[in-house]
């Protein structure tokens, strides 16, 4: 099942795009917590942060 992150990085829900390469996307969040409030989300699906290939 997709994740929202993943369903962001596809283009099927609307984000503001900061930053993007082959590894990571970087989009601001939708209710920041301050001015320019922005997510890096890995585009590999993963349940673990430290499951990231180095």
């Amino acid at each position: 099942m997709a994740t929202i992150f993943s369903r962001i990085i596809a283009g099927e829900i609307p984000s503001y795009k900061i930053a993007e390469d082959d590894r990571f996307f970087a989009f601001l969040d939708i209710n920041p917590m301050a001015k320019g409030h922005t997510l890096v989300v890995p585009k590999q699906e993963i349940d673990y942060i430290f499951d990231l290939d180095d």
